[in-house]
């Protein structure tokens, strides 16, 4: 079985299945791959008869059995963004469950929601904090630079990846609502692939920091 992810930007070829391997780790399953993700751009998977095209392209790769496309909101409303895309993708008769998940406004306020887990990795400064609402933040990736020491920045086809297989999931999950879509998507995912997962999320994910 494999799970056939979309995205959208570069960084996220390499991120994204990091992401997913240790989503499916914490969820005890090992025995679903994930496919290595097919990119198209903002305007493809925003058009209707596009991404219905690479939604078809994604069902025909070996061995996949579901496909999660993933797309930043940007300057969109990720509800909005979300129940377009749904329509396009509802109109699809396959057997082969799909789901749609939208980070706001960025993939890399992931990152910003538990800053304290990557103080020292991939240049995060040792006194780097997370902010109370990192979803709220338009530049993420800018902010992600001034973490960094003068004179250098974040860069996403290098940083992404590094940082998706070190930052603090069960932290993300409780600050970032579209990081919990993304652990709702998943699970639901493994259900309709016919694979039980006890106790997802894990618990200590609900529960507040001290």
């Amino acid at each position: 079985m494999r799970i056939q992810p979309i995205v959208e930007g570069h960084g996220e070829v390499e991120a994204l299945p990091i992401l997913l391997r240790r989503l499916l780790h914490a969820a005890g399953v090992f025995a679903v791959e994930i496919g290595r993700p097919i990119r198209r751009g903002r305007g493809q998977l925003l058009r209707d008869d596009l991404l219905e095209k690479v939604i078809r392209i994604a069902f025909m790769q070996q061995g996949c059995t579901s496909v999660l496309i993933m797309l930043d909101a940007d300057d969109d409303c990720p509800k909005e963004l979300k129940e377009r895309m749904e329509s396009c993708t509802g109109k699809i008769a396959t057997d082969i469950p799909c789901k749609i998940v939208i980070p706001k406004c960025e993939y890399e306020a992931w990152f910003l929601s538990s800053l304290e887990s990557l103080r020292g990795k991939q240049r995060i400064n040792m006194d780097a904090s997370s902010p109370d609402n990192p979803e709220s933040i338009r530049n993420a990736k800018d902010v992600l630079s001034k973490t960094m020491p003068p004179e250098t920045s974040y860069w996403e086809t290098i940083d992404q990846a590094k940082l998706s297989a070190s930052f603090d999931m069960g932290q993300a999950y409780r600050k970032c609502r579209s990081f919990k879509h993304l652990v709702s998507a998943l699970g639901e995912l493994l259900q309709e692939m016919g694979i039980a997962v006890d106790n997802w999320p894990p618990e200590e994910w609900k529960r507040t920091s001290k």
